[in-house]
């Protein structure tokens, strides 16, 4: 069956989307700065267009990101999570970020909560499992909730609790504060749990951890991901 065209009644060109979408997610940029960005290459849009796009297709690309890399990862028998959760202002108000990372600092989940106790934990659990399956180790802090949550589910004998063993989890938070600060915060939480869900999938899709790898392989890995990614929602 052939998907239909996601970008057919658009007069602008897909390839100008994605690039507008990939500027103002992967970077920390704001709706202007992007329109800046693409005047200068001689693309004449108004931010209001940029906040469509990204709204309309920011959920599409970060999907189809998050399908293949579920599918990779489901088979592998030493997958281990890192659990965390970051404290978010809405409107003056403490919200919790709870955020789900793996073994190869690739962010698997994310969900928004106002409280911060074991039923959000189990919730945020079930959601997970039900998506990715059932890791070898869960790695969390001291936060009494995720015990609580994961007695209920039947899985406490894979939970490690340690100092500094889910450091992993406390880094992956940066990437998503420096986004935070260049919005001015979020006003709900229904716009702050759609961006950081397809935040999360694109920042994994171009996150190529250049200190690990050589230049030569590090501009082959960044040459992969930008072509898949103007391959994305293709027709």
């Amino acid at each position: 069956m052939i998907k239909p065209n996601p970008f057919r009644y658009f007069k602008t060109s897909p390839e100008i989307i994605r690039l507008a979408v990939m500027l103002y997610v992967r970077f920390p940029l704001s709706l202007r700065n992007v329109e800046d960005l693409l005047h200068e290459r001689g693309v004449e849009i108004s931010h209001e267009t940029v906040r469509f796009w990204w709204n309309r297709f920011g959920p599409m690309f970060a999907s189809e990101i998050r399908r293949k890399r579920i599918n990779r990862m489901r088979s592998y028998s030493n997958w281990q999570w890192h659990l965390d959760e970051v404290f978010v202002k809405i409107n003056g108000e403490i919200h919790y970020l709870w955020r789900d990372v793996d073994h190869e600092r690739e962010v698997l989940e994310t969900y928004v909560t106002k409280w911060r106790d074991r039923k959000a934990a189990l919730k945020f659990l079930r959601k997970l499992m039900k998506r990715y399956g059932s890791p070898a180790v869960i790695v969390t802090d001291r936060l009494r909730s995720y015990g609580a949550a994961m007695k209920v589910i039947g899985n406490a004998e894979r939970q490690t609790v340690g100092r500094w063993k889910n450091n992993r989890a406390e880094n992956s938070h940066l990437p998503f504060r420096r986004r935070e600060r260049a919005m001015l915060r979020f006003r709900r939480m229904r716009s702050l749990q759609k961006f950081v869900s397809i935040h999360s999938s694109i920042h994994n899709h171009f996150n190529q951890e250049r200190h690990l790898y050589s230049r030569e392989n590090f501009k082959l890995n960044r040459c992969a991901a930008l072509s898949e990614w103007r391959q994305l929602c293709s027709a």
